[in-house]
Parts: structure tokens; sequence; C-alpha cells
């Protein structure tokens, strides 16, 4: 580990992606204000919102770095941008606006980051109108390309998986090393929002970097508070950002090996979708990704030529056989 985190010295930045977030934004940033640990700075970057939250945020958080990106870039090219503000912080806090860090949240991650070997970390997601139950401890990745997020409605406390390695954090309530995420060029932009953060920890994954889940973080979260839970918007590219994280991250021979099994799961999510009433949206998704395909193959081979893990240790952390995918869906 490189120096260890302070109360001395600003050595997190914390970074908000707003876009009409309205009093949520506010209740995000009220909670930020209870930290515990306080070796920290805030930046918001406003997506172009119209509800008036970045204006609010002008008038009661003087303290607060805003950004205003003037429209919508998305919650990867928001994080980037803020990413670029950060300054020379050793850490990146990302937090959702509709995520409601508990008092010791940092103080949590700093506990972690100083005492562990790991690189990057997820936190413990309640759902913020039911505490008692999990928004998530941690997000899954399947060998089939399909992802979600670990323990999702369970009853907190029932049952639950103590700290250990996941695959990757939810970027709604997460930590980084600063200089990782410059190291893999941060969120990859064209994705927009949604398994953004999955490719990520895919490329941090490549490069050797491990994802540690600590239970003590702890975060109330809205989930989908802004852009809606099987939302026309969240379908689309959910859908199609799977198929890009799958061809462009996953290692030649796993890729090889399960790439039927890809196909069946894009078939599967395509039924799904049909059930739900948006087989138009899911179609969009997946020919949108195939025309995306020469841009991202071209990525994939800077990728693979950078990885430095061996193919059994991805396999490794990695959620396998066919049963756990089918009682996913």
């Amino acid at each position: 580990m490189t120096g260890l985190l302070t109360h001395d010295r600003c050595a997190v930045a914390v970074i908000i992606v707003n876009y009409n977030a309205g009093e949520m934004l506010a209740r995000c940033l009220d909670a930020l204000d209870r930290q515990t640990f306080r070796g920290f700075h805030i930046i918001v970057v406003d997506n172009g919102s119209s509800d008036g939250s970045a204006e609010a945020i002008e008038s009661r958080h003087q303290q607060v770095t805003l950004i205003k990106a003037g429209e919508n870039l998305g919650f990867a090219a928001g994080n980037n941008l803020g990413l670029r503000h950060a300054g020379t912080v050793e850490w990146i806090a990302l937090l959702n606006p509709d995520a409601y860090a508990a008092p010791d949240w940092l103080e949590r991650f700093v506990q972690a980051a100083n005492e562990t070997e790991f690189d990057f970390f997820g936190c413990r997601m309640r759902l913020a109108d039911t505490p008692e139950f999990l928004d998530g401890t941690g997000d899954v990745y399947h060998v089939s390309g399909v992802a979600w997020r670990r323990d999702h409605g369970a009853r907190v406390g029932y049952e639950e998986i103590g700290a250990g390695e996941i695959f990757a954090p939810c970027a709604a309530a997460a930590l980084y090393r600063r200089d990782d995420l410059l190291a893999v060029g941060g969120f990859d932009e064209s994705y927009f929002c949604y398994f953004e953060d999955i490719d990520l920890a895919f490329r941090l994954r490549l490069k050797g970097k491990r994802c540690a889940y600590v239970p003590g973080a702890v975060v109330d979260h809205v989930s989908s508070g802004i852009s809606g839970k099987h939302s026309d918007f969240s379908t689309y590219h959910g859908h199609r950002n799977m198929v890009w994280t799958y061809l462009k991250d996953m290692p030649p021979l796993l890729f090889w090996l399960y790439l039927p099994l890809h196909l069946c799961a894009n078939l599967l999510g395509i039924g799904i979708c049909a059930f739900r009433g948006q087989l138009g949206i899911a179609l969009r998704a997946k020919r949108d990704a195939l025309i995306g395909l020469p841009r991202i193959l071209r990525e994939r081979k800077h990728v693979q030529a950078s990885a430095c893990v061996d193919w059994r240790a991805m396999r490794g952390v990695m959620l396998r056989g066919f049963s756990a995918l089918w009682n996913r869906s």
C-alpha cells in the first residue's frame, strides 16, 4: 500500500454526478457533512440539470466544487470530468446523489484501504425506502457476461456475506485509487451509463488489481432513483453495454469457451424484455452493440495486450454455472 490515509490531509475526493436529482442531492451532501473522516473534498459534476439542484449547491454548500458540464454527459463521462478536477488526492470515492452515506462510511473505507492489500472497494448498500432490505453487497460477473448486484432484495443480516473479495463495486458508492483509474483511462464514456462500473472493474482486474467488499461502510441507496428501474433507458444501455463488456474484456480463452453461453444469455435477456413489453428496446440495444463492434474490437486489442493476469485468476472471480444465471433471471 502507498501512504496511509489520515484526517490531517485531504486524501479523498468524493465525486458526485448530478442530473436533476433535486432534494436527493441535498440529502446526499448533508450526509457527507456528517462524516467522521474529514480528509476529503467534494466535487459535484452537474450534467445540465434543469431542476435547480445545481443552483441549490451554490447557495447551500459553498465548500463544494461545482463543475457545470452544460449538458448530460452521462455517468461515465461525468465521473471522468470530476476525476480530471480531483487534484493530487490518492483516492477517489464515487457517490450517487441518491445514495446517503452513514457517518462512518468514508472512515470504514479508509480503514480498509489502510489495513488490507486490496486496491478498490465496494460497500454495503441498503434500500433507502426500506433499509431493512439490502440493495447490494458488491457486483457479481457471470462468465456469460451477465452482471448483477449481489444480495439485492435480501433482508439485512439474513445469511449476509461478510467482508471478502468481490468482482466489482457498484459505482453508486465505491472507492478507487486515483492512479489506478488514470492508468486504465477511467470509465469508457461510450457506455454513457450502466455496466460502466463492471467494465472499469474488469479492466482494473486485468491489470492485477483486486476488489474488496467492506460491510461496515454503509449507504442507503434509492436504487435507480433517477433513471428508473426497468425503464426503457436503463434497459437499452444495460443490454447494449453487456455485449460490449464481454467482447472487450473477456480473456481470449474464456471468450471462446463461454461465447455460446453469452449468446444464450442474450437470447434469454431478449425474451425477458419481450415479456415486459420491451422487445423493441432490447433488439435496438443488440443492434447498436453490433454497430459498435469495430470500435470495441479495436479497444479489445489494447485491453488484452496490456493484461497481466492469467485467465485462471480471472475465471476464479467470476460466477459460473447455468443454474446461477437461470436463478438470476
